[in-house]
């Protein structure tokens, strides 16, 4: 049980990291990305504490200089420049501080599981992008998250600046399903939660501008729950059978 300092602390850390998430989402370009990131570390005190925690001055300016490399290279992402595999740079789409950050920390964890293969990568749409899974199931696929907030248009309304964050979260829809090599599932719901309540859902406008055709499979998630309890019911009764004839045998 934490005390009240605790609680409040823990509070204050939360909205310091909000407001850390809501900045780094809307700083773009290489210039403004590069700006953020040493004006936070300078406020945590980072090269202080590289220097504080090394006997050895060279190395604590050597690691402080890859910090430095590091954030360059970040601001150059943001900026659109990236490299080839030749090492060429590339002129390619602005992107967030945000975005970047995400695509980062996504290929930091496939890397380090790489070696096993039986996993389940989560992943948001926009740290997704350039990147492939044999399967991908798209999850929460309604009106209100995807797209997001679409009863903004009141009054069957589409004002301009509506019109182009549908068309940018229709682009993101377009991301998520090329992702997959081999399957794709998406899936919504009927209600979902929204505050403490649980309201009505429909499906995202962006599934049936999919126009998926007749051959596609469609499934109800419950029906599949209770086959797949049948199924091992069955496997586990077939197992207890065998093991009571080789008892008995025995």
């Amino acid at each position: 049980m934490l005390n009240a300092r605790a609680v409040g602390s823990l509070h204050e850390f939360g909205r310091y990291v909000n407001d850390l998430e809501f900045r780094a989402r809307r700083t773009m370009g290489a210039e403004d990305a590069k700006a953020f990131l040493l004006e936070w570390l300078k406020d945590i005190g980072y090269e202080k504490h590289l220097y504080d925690g090394e006997d050895n001055e060279k190395v604590a300016a050597a690691r402080w200089t890859n910090v430095l490399d590091f954030i360059d290279w970040m601001a150059a992402r943001c900026g659109g420049e990236i490299d080839d595999t030749a090492g060429v740079s590339l002129a390619a789409e602005r992107k967030s501080l945000l975005e970047v950050a995400q695509t980062i920390a996504l290929l930091s964890t496939i890397s380090e599981r790489e070696k096993d293969q039986n996993v389940v990568t989560l992943s948001t749409l926009h740290a997704s992008k350039g990147l492939e899974w044999p399967h991908v199931v798209l999850a929460g696929c309604v009106e209100g998250m995807l797209p997001f907030k679409p009863e903004d248009a009141e009054g069957g309304v589409m004002t301009e600046s509506f019109i182009q964050r549908l068309q940018e979260e229709r682009r993101l829809m377009y991301v998520g399903i090329t992702r997959a090599q081999r399957s794709l599932a998406v899936s919504w719901s009927k209600k979902r939660k929204k505050g403490r309540e649980l309201v009505p859902a429909q499906p995202s406008r962006f599934i049936a501008e999919m126009a998926l055709d007749k051959t596609t499979v469609k499934e109800d998630p419950r029906e599949k729950l209770k086959a797949l309890r049948a199924e091992f019911a069955k496997k586990s009764a077939e197992a207890a059978a065998a093991a009571a004839a080789a008892s008995g045998a025995a």
